[in-house]
Order: structure tokens, then sequence, then C-alpha cells
């Protein structure tokens, strides 16, 4: 079993942009359940699905397979519960580790959001300046929630 353990911070400044590297996604769901959730997601030229517990904390169950890009843009097309999330991931390395800062697009436009994943929960992390409130147990921040209650607020930072 794979298992995804990771933190979650709103990002208060674009002080990160510096550095970032970056990948558009596109993602949407096929499945919402209460037990999990099951994904297909665009990232640049590849393609994903995913199933992911929805486990309370930072730990859950994480399975993620490469599907064709073209099986998994029609299935985003046709079988994924709107709105599809849009956001470019950018990807920046501060003390040894590589955080993922994801800027929203669509109705979620003005979220921005920071995650680490971990080798394990207890695991220390160095916050760079730029990361501000941990959202990690505020379920409303989850990417499975954004599809039915977006918190984008019309700004970018």
């Amino acid at each position: 079993m794979s298992v995804e353990v990771e933190r979650k911070f709103l990002v208060t400044s674009d002080a990160w942009r510096a550095d970032a590297r970056a990948c558009r996604i596109r993602q949407g769901y096929l499945c919402l359940g209460e037990d999990a959730t099951v994904r297909v997601r665009l990232a640049d030229q590849d393609a994903f699905i995913t199933v992911k517990s929805r486990t309370e904390g930072i730990s859950r169950a994480e399975y993620e397979y490469k599907i064709p890009f073209a099986d998994g843009a029609a299935m985003l097309e046709t079988l994924c519960t709107r709105p599809i999330i849009e956001k470019t991931r950018h990807f920046v390395d501060h003390a040894g580790k590589t955080w993922t800062i994801d800027v929203f697009e669509g109705e979620n436009r003005g979220l921005v959001v920071a995650e680490i994943e971990l080798k394990h929960p207890d695991e220390a992390v160095d916050l760079p300046s730029w990361a501000g409130e941990e959202v990690t147990s505020d379920p409303r921040y989850r990417n499975s929630a954004l599809v039915n209650a977006p918190l984008g607020n019309g700004c970018d930072i």
C-alpha cells in the first residue's frame, strides 16, 4: 500500500516565484465518496488516475497510475464532476525538500496552497517565509472539496 504524508499551508507572498518550475494541471473527480476519492489528472502531457482514502490527519492511502493521455482527457471531459479543478503547480526547493505550490484558477482563483510531502508524520519541517497558516487538517482545502465549495476570492497573489 502506498501512503501519502503531506502538510498544507496557505501562501502569504510570492517570494517563492523566483526559483519555481511549473506544470499545468487539470483534474476532476470520478468519485467523491465518504471513504475514498477517485481522481483523473492531466499534468502537462501526462495523465493519471488516483485513488485516495479519506482518512483524517496528514497520512492517507494513495494509489496513482499513469494512463494514456487520450483516455484521461476523455474521462475528464465526459465523466468527472464539475467544475474541473484548474491550477498551475509550481515546484520550489527549500531546505533540502521540494515544495509544491498550487495557484488555482477558475472558481478557485486567488487560492494559493503550498504542500510538502514527508516520509513520516513526525518529520520536522523547515517552513519557508512564504508559508502561512497551516490548513492540513481543514477539509475545505482538499482539492476534492474545492469542486463543490470553491474558496477562490478572484485575486492573485
